[in-house]
């Protein structure tokens, strides 16, 4: 069983709650860009931009990089894949589950069929 930082998780889910914070990661996932870049869309203050990216920074989904004056910021891919791996276990239970129903109802409905009579 895959094992799960509990504090990693919470900050990655807590990040990606915001559709403005989920709107910049799939704008990152292309290409790095400038926090101003990544603020011109938005109907909000570049600051107000730049506390979303804190969070993002914080929970390890985006990366910074100064070169000189200018900050870069890139997706880092690998709090995502932490997250869907949790998600993952979750899906295969259900899945398994489902499966199981599936073979259930199945022999039910045989078992209930009437035989032919010749």
């Amino acid at each position: 069983m895959v094992e799960f930082k509990e504090e990693t998780l919470t900050r990655v889910y807590s990040a990606l709650a915001d559709p403005t914070r989920r709107a910049i990661l799939f704008r990152l996932q292309h290409q790095e860009a400038r926090v101003t870049e990544l603020a011109a869309p938005f109907a909000m203050s570049l600051n107000a931009v730049s506390k979303h990216v804190r969070v993002l920074e914080t929970a390890g989904l985006v990366r910074r990089e100064v070169r000189g004056r200018e900050h870069f910021l890139a997706l880092e891919p690998a709090s995502l894949e932490a997250a869907s791996a949790w998600l993952e276990t979750y899906r295969q239970f259900w899945s398994q589950r489902l499966d199981r129903l599936e073979t259930f109802l199945h022999d039910k409905r045989a078992e209930k069929k009437p035989s032919r009579r010749k």
